[in-house]
């Protein structure tokens, strides 16, 4: 799934190199945790690949969409049970037993996924991979920010962000390197329990967080720790200020409790909410994930039929990803969060009109079928044989019967066959050297979908790719910013799951064209949303963030700084 990168600056990262020789110890917490990250990338990336030869082995996915998606969203499902448990367990028995839960999820996972002998089993395996990356989105981050010096968190939370998009881009070359082994798919979804077994052996020789100490009581373990993150000369100060940040803590949380009631009913929070759970809705209902999950099926969608250019193609969009989500850390902090968020947005809707406007021509101007191309096979299709008007025909009349598209040997734009959807007439097909569609059409402007595809991560990655996520680190009074975070978090798996069950769906009830108009309309009404709703937080102090909502000032004029309010 799309996640944000947290605020690092250019000198932190500097200074977390230079640990390298300083104090390589804190690099090894950071990413010995940071594998979990890795984990969350490959396993929420690899599907996308995978799918495409999934629905080769088993014909029931190929032929229901609506099983496509479930194999898809029950990660996701998955992930949203993960994360809800994940808090709990983080908080009861610590981050890094969770996190070796978590890798525990993962191995069991993948080797169900890896030994399916059918979509069932298939999608159980997939709700464990699921429950783990649920898990591991909140333990990662959490040990690593509990386990870094200040200065440096950052940067070193950051990380965890990178191996995310890193992991997402190694899936797409795993699903490359993996196209001509036999059992493809299980190859490809089996090797994530390789990093989970490299983590969990890593995790059982480093210590528990030093803040979950804290909080158990358990202060001499804590100390040691501290002792070999932090220099001599800070390390007292260190204890005392997370000592007295856990009391703190620990004192609010047995005066009063916070319910959803009294969280509601306060202002400031109310609309922090509104705007932090309305930016983790649009960053899913702009279409993000269905490119991340879906990619190669969109780019055969746009008319290249090979699973392996397929792949090839959305490695574009998977390295895209992992660079936004670097180019982020600069224009976060130097463009402010409400001003990126718009231009990402009005981005968006420009690409999206793109892949509109290309799909709709892809659909209307698909190749006509021919009588005598298709009687040359001797497996027509069952609805082409008994249309009443066959010369009416084109490929995406024929593929919406549900049958194949075989195309023309010397012009693949030219009236090919429409052929049974099965292995027998692919086969032939191939082996006539013509190329064999199922679910999109040859199309002279393929190559405009694969620009728009690009454009829209470029546009989506560093803005709205990251600000809900900073938004959302900012915009809470200190004391209720944990549960708001979960409410948001949980919004943004939500609508998630949402969209990635229904996008093929979409896709087969009003084509593809006007599933991504659909999308660039919800990126439009999101603009007017980040104009109305979302305060620009950059460089503001909490108190006057509270002002600013108590206030509910709206600021069209979104490019000049907000002065700031009037106090007494």
């Amino acid at each position: 799934m799309e996640v944000g990168v947290p605020e690092a600056d250019v000198s932190a990262f500097r200074e977390c190199l230079s640990l390298s020789w300083k104090n390589p110890y804190i690099l090894r917490l950071a990413f010995s945790a940071g594998i979990g990250g890795l984990l969350f990338g490959y396993d929420t990336g690899v599907i996308s690949g995978a799918l495409l030869y999934i629905r080769d082995d088993f014909k029931d996915v190929e032929r229901k969409t609506w099983l496509q998606e479930a194999i898809v969203s029950t990660a996701i499902a998955g992930a949203i049970i993960g994360a809800a448990v994940g808090g709990w367990m983080n908080d009861r028995f610590g981050r890094r037993k969770s996190i070796l839960l978590a890798d525990t999820l993962f191995l069991v996972g993948s080797v169900i996924m890896a030994a399916a002998s059918s979509p069932a089993i298939l999608i159980v395996g997939r709700v464990f991979v699921g429950l783990g990356v649920g898990m591991a989105s909140m333990a990662s981050p959490l040990y690593i920010s509990e386990t870094s010096p200040t200065r440096v968190r950052g940067a070193l939370v950051a990380l965890n962000s990178f191996l995310i998009t890193g992991g997402q881009f190694l899936s797409y070359l795993i699903n490359l390197a993996f196209t001509k082994a036999p059992g493809t798919w299980r190859w490809m979804l089996g090797v994530a329990a390789l990093p989970a077994v490299i983590q969990s052996v890593l995790m059982f020789t480093l210590p528990e967080s030093p803040r979950w100490l804290f909080r158990k009581g358990r202060e001499e373990e804590a100390k040691v720790i501290l002792r070999k993150i932090y220099p001599s000369s800070d390390v007292e100060s260190e204890i005392q200020a997370l000592r007295d940040s856990v009391a703190l803590e620990m004192k609010e949380v047995a005066s009063d409790k916070i319910s959803i009631i009294k969280l509601l009913k306060t202002k400031t929070v109310r609309r922090g909410l509104c705007a932090g759970m309305g930016l983790q809705f649009f960053q899913q209902f702009t279409g993000i994930n269905t490119v991340m999950y879906y990619s190669p099926t969109i780019v055969q969608l746009a008319g290249f039929a090979s699973n392996r250019t397929a792949l090839l193609l959305s490695l574009i969009t998977s390295g895209l990803n992992a660079f936004g989500s670097i180019v982020s850390i600069y224009f976060i902090d130097k463009t402010g969060r409400k001003k990126l968020a718009l231009l990402s947005l009005f981005g968006c809707v420009l690409s999206l009109a793109l892949l509109t406007a290309t799909f709709r021509q892809t659909e209307t101007h698909s190749p006509m079928i021919s009588s005598i191309e298709t009687s040359y096979f001797n497996n027509t299709c069952s609805d082409f044989s008994k249309a009443v008007n066959p010369i009416e025909w084109d490929c995406m009349k024929c593929l919406k019967a549900e049958c194949g598209f075989c195309a023309s040997g010397s012009n693949k734009l030219l009236p090919g066959a429409c052929l049974s959807s099965n292995d027998a007439p692919k086969a032939l097909c191939l082996k006539d050297h013509r190329a064999w569609y199922t679910k999109g059409c040859p199309s002279k402007m393929g190559w405009l979908a694969i620009v728009g595809l690009a454009l829209y991560i470029i546009f989506f990655s560093p803005g709205m790719g990251t600000v809900p996520w900073v938004v959302n680190s900012e915009i809470y009074p200190l004391r209720y910013r944990g549960i708001c975070g979960g409410i948001a978090s949980t919004t943004c798996w939500v609508s998630n799951l949402v969209v990635s069950q229904t996008f093929l769906t979409l896709t087969v009830a009003i084509g593809t064209a006007w599933t991504f108009m659909l999308f660039g309309v919800v990126a439009l009404v999101g603009i007017f949303f980040v104009l109305i709703f979302v305060p620009e937080t950059k460089g503001v102090p909490m108190e006057e963030v509270e002002q600013m909502l108590e206030e509910r000032a709206v600021n069209l004029k979104f490019w000049q700084r907000r002065s700031a309010p009037q106090k007494g």
